[in-house]
């Protein structure tokens, strides 16, 4: 299958509410928080790609009513990727484990297997994964607001982040048990967010539009821990999209701008001038 171009979303993620994703729990220490939030090497949060790709594929399965998707066939799977089985049936149809590193390969012809249970992307002509997450850090200015305490952060308990105490109250008895501290990103944070979408074929493009209707659906979800609870809310603003088609990166062109400072998912998807310049750049249709 051949690539025909890429698509950039470039943009923004701000965070409504109190927002945690779990990092290590090898730094903790006595009287210190007992959750921490994932950080940089420089101790700064992000939220990494994984979070977000997973979130968005896991939404995306429950629209479709496919848990776990690995048919190989799918949008699902097309635009997230074939999830690897970690399972394989053997001669007797029972279940046998494998690892991740260490697939089964079956020799179809000598044991009469058939094809191998293990979901090939190429073998069902669906290309490579579509998608690319990239992290997304913390916006410069934000995080310069952050350090000196400035604005919405003036009264920010720890550098970037801040403490939540949360406690389990016996529902007889009205105690309070199992104190602890978690670690949250304040809302009104802003990370700055980048994704790739490669386009191998036409359906390519309503598969775009697919992954923008599943980035709303999750607008009205949560992304990371405790979301039942009221964290996790958070909005996609201020959308920079590009194209770049495959003789662009021949001849050394600069991507097509397909809009810039797009206000939020509704202006982006209800554009459409964008869909129009999109398949003519990358199709060659009008």
């Amino acid at each position: 299958m051949r690539l025909l171009g890429k698509i950039f979303i470039d943009g923004k993620i701000k965070a409504l509410t109190g927002l945690t994703i779990g990092g290590s729990k090898t730094d903790t220490i006595i009287g210190g928080i007992d959750n921490s939030v994932v950080k940089t090497s420089e101790g700064v949060p992000y939220i990494p790609g994984s979070s977000l790709k997973g979130k968005m594929r896991s939404l995306l399965e429950l629209k479709e009513d496919k848990n776990i998707c690995r048919c190989g066939k799918c949008n699902i799977c097309a635009i997230f990727g074939v999830m690897a089985n970690s399972r394989k049936e053997n001669l007797d149809g029972k279940e046998i484990p494998i690892s991740n590193t260490q697939r089964v390969m079956a020799n179809s012809r000598k044991e009469n297997l058939g094809p191998t249970r293990l979901a090939d992307s190429r073998k069902e002509n669906l290309g490579p994964t579509r998608l690319i997450v990239r992290d997304a850090h913390l916006n410069e200015k934000v995080k310069e607001q952050m350090k000196n305490k400035e604005g919405i952060f003036n009264e920010l308990e720890l550098v970037y982040t801040e403490s939540k105490w949360e406690n389990v109250v016996d529902r007889i008895t009205s105690q309070a048990k199992y104190p602890r501290q978690t670690e949250r990103v304040p809302a009104g944070a802003i990370f700055d967010f980048s994704m790739v979408f490669n386009v191998f074929e036409e359906k390519d493009i309503k598969r775009f539009y697919l992954l923008l209707s599943v980035m709303a659906m999750l607008e009205d979800d949560y992304l990371g821990g405790n979301g039942t609870r009221g964290y996790g809310r958070i909005k996609f603003i201020d959308f920079d999209v590009k194209a770049k088609s495959v003789d662009d990166y021949e001849n050394n062109n600069v991507p097509l701008i397909l809009g810039e400072k797009i206000a939020d998912l509704s202006a982006l998807m209800n554009d459409k001038e964008i869909k129009s310049k999109l398949s003519k750049h990358l199709l060659g249709v009008e």
